[in-house]
């Protein structure tokens, strides 16, 4: 593009005179914008990304936000080579839906996998039945390889389960992966049987002095479960004993219609990462434990239930009882988002980026659901940091 020829000034009259003809005057100031704006053309200056459309659809007309600037934090997070794949993302905020986006091939119907984000649900029976009176949080365990006597496995506790203190020789990750007990557990000699290969290892550690992150321990607590449910052996019972009292429980008074659990060859639940549920019902179950257990004013859980499940390990102050709370971890790693969210902020999170994710103090859930690898996931929680930093702090 090629800007018009500019007019040569009188001599007898210096450009900025004030005895220089109007239209002059008038002539050179718009060439000079016009020059100006070519420069800033030719510089490559940058403006604002458009916005999708799918992203500003996705977000309700009235969202007690921006709606542009939460839109825009929604797309950010679909920026594939950034984020790795988006499949869902949605914000609760006070209850209500704000924002719902899918990625290809996934809708409001599509049930997609917890991973990990499923030990909170198995916490959430273990409380149930605690509140039943069919389990005892302070009692030890009542694992029958653990009776014999001199078997200092049976001084573990309930709660210590739950903390994920209990001392027990699990390994999670590693290499190589195939050694990890999570994986030989779930896939490979221990997969028709989880709970015996969870509960045969031993101790490497005095119970209750020690964290360390296990999905074998959520595994021994949906073996509890089943035993607190059902005298019966027989996998077919057990299976259908606490597919029953989950729906009766918690899947239809929570509103969590979707939500169904695998179990493995025993009738165990596979209580450690395979629950699959919709993206709303992920983020129904994260605004029941934001409102303490409670749905449209029904107490469905005991409210002091989700307080301890929130309340810091006495081991690590970054989890609570299957649930990852907003500080740093006793290692000093940062799973969440300390100094970014609201200290009472907590998540449920899996393996390759799932997360729902409850700031009580805000009245918000979001639910990220996908498939990213480690540095892509750290992105995303600082993509789901932006959408949190548009709500105010009640």
């Amino acid at each position: 593009m090629t800007a018009p020829a500019m007019s040569t000034p009188s001599p007898s009259l210096p450009t900025g005179s004030p005895d220089r003809p109007v239209w002059r005057r008038v002539r050179g100031l718009g060439t000079a914008l016009l020059l100006a704006a070519l420069t800033a053309c030719s510089r490559g200056t940058p403006g604002p990304v458009p916005l999708d459309p799918a992203a500003l659809a996705a977000v309700d007309p009235a969202p007690g936000v921006p709606r542009t600037a939460l839109a825009r934090a929604v797309d950010d997070l679909f920026a594939a080579d950034r984020m790795g794949e988006t499949r869902a993302l949605l914000v609760f905020s006070g209850g209500r839906l704000v924002a719902e986006r899918y990625g290809p091939g996934f809708d409001r119907d599509t049930r997609q996998i917890g991973w990990s984000m499923s030990k909170t649900i198995t916490a959430v029976l273990i409380g149930l039945l605690v509140s039943d009176g069919r389990l005892r949080l302070d009692e030890t365990a009542p694992v029958p390889a653990w009776q014999r006597s001199g078997d200092a496995r049976g001084e573990i506790t309930l709660r210590q389960l739950l903390q994920m203190r209990s001392g027990l020789r699990h390994s999670e990750g590693g290499s190589p992966l195939w050694r990890a007990d999570e994986v030989r557990m779930l896939f490979l000699d221990g997969r028709d049987d989880m709970a015996a290969y969870a509960e045969a290892q031993p101790l490497e550690a005095e119970p209750g002095r020690r964290f360390e992150y296990s999905s074998a321990t959520s595994v021994i607590l949906a073996d509890l479960a089943a035993r607190a449910l059902t005298d019966s052996a027989d996998p077919a019972i057990r299976r259908q004993t606490v597919a029953e009292y989950l729906r009766t429980r918690l899947f239809e008074p929570a509103g969590l219609r979707s939500m169904v659990a695998e179990y493995d060859a025993a009738g165990t639940m596979i209580g450690s990462s395979m629950v699959h549920a919709t993206a709303r019902d992920w983020g129904r179950f994260g605004e029941f434990l934001r409102t303490g257990g409670a749905v449209r004013g029904a107490q469905v859980l005991p409210r002091g239930w989700i307080e301890f499940m929130t309340r810091p390990s006495p081991r690590n102050p970054g989890y609570g009882a299957q649930l990852w709370l907003n500080r740093p971890q006793a290692d000093g790693a940062v799973v969440l988002l300390p100094g970014r969210a609201p200290a009472d902020a907590f998540a449920c999170i899996g393996h390759l980026g799932q997360y729902v994710l409850v700031s009580p103090r805000q009245k918000l859930t979001i639910v990220r659901l996908g498939h990213s690898d480690p540095a892509q996931r750290r992105r995303v929680l600082d993509g789901l940091a932006d959408i949190l930093a548009l709500f105010p702090r009640r």
